[in-house]
């Protein structure tokens, strides 16, 4: 589908608001998305459900991003991932993840004022607990929990892969329902 595109094929940065009070972690780029755009969650279904409920939710200017140049801003939110390059068949390996652990420890060390984090899926829930180096606390769909010592409100959520999208393991509603009670967190 993609062949005549000229593909980043590169590690990716984090993509938002330098000055974020939301931050949103995933797995990793996705091999026709972010892997070939150049931006996270960028050119695939994933990020057509993210992105969309990152609108509806007041933290983008628009409810698409389809690549870098587009024109989509973020406001008060940051993107980022457990792993920065498209891993083999979607799993990143233990090494992988732990080579790119310095990445988002540096992005939480400089959100300043971070107040929520959303985490897409378990392998980033996990990984930001381990870049955070905060105990673990329970993982489910749209759990949240107060990290300690004034940290985060850490927020679980499935992944918008297509597996969970399309076998109705998670909704917009039940994704619009995560960054709604992020927003409220962040204006209460």
């Amino acid at each position: 589908m993609y062949r005549d595109e000229t593909y980043w094929g590169a590690p990716l940065a984090a993509f938002g608001d330098p000055h974020a009070r939301l931050l949103v972690v995933g797995l990793a780029p996705a091999a026709h998305g972010g892997n070939r755009t150049g931006r996270m969650f960028t050119g695939d279904r994933s990020g057509d459900w993210l992105f969309g409920a990152l609108y509806r939710a007041g933290f983008a200017n628009q409810p698409e991003s389809v690549r870098a140049g587009d024109g989509l801003e973020l406001n008060q939110a940051l993107i980022s991932a457990a792993a920065r390059c498209a891993p083999p068949a979607n799993k990143p390996t233990v090494e992988e993840l732990a080579t790119c652990r310095p990445y988002i420890a540096r992005e939480i060390e400089l959100l300043t004022d971070l107040r929520v984090v959303v985490a897409l899926g378990r392998i980033a829930f996990d990984a930001f607990l381990r870049a955070y180096a905060a105990r673990k606390p329970p993982f489910g769909h749209n759990v949240a929990s107060q990290l300690p010592d004034g940290g985060p409100l850490l927020i679980a959520c499935y992944h918008p892969s297509q597996q969970n999208t399309q076998t109705g393991r998670l909704t917009l509603d039940m994704l619009d329902a995560v960054f709604q009670r992020a927003r409220q967190v962040l204006d209460g």
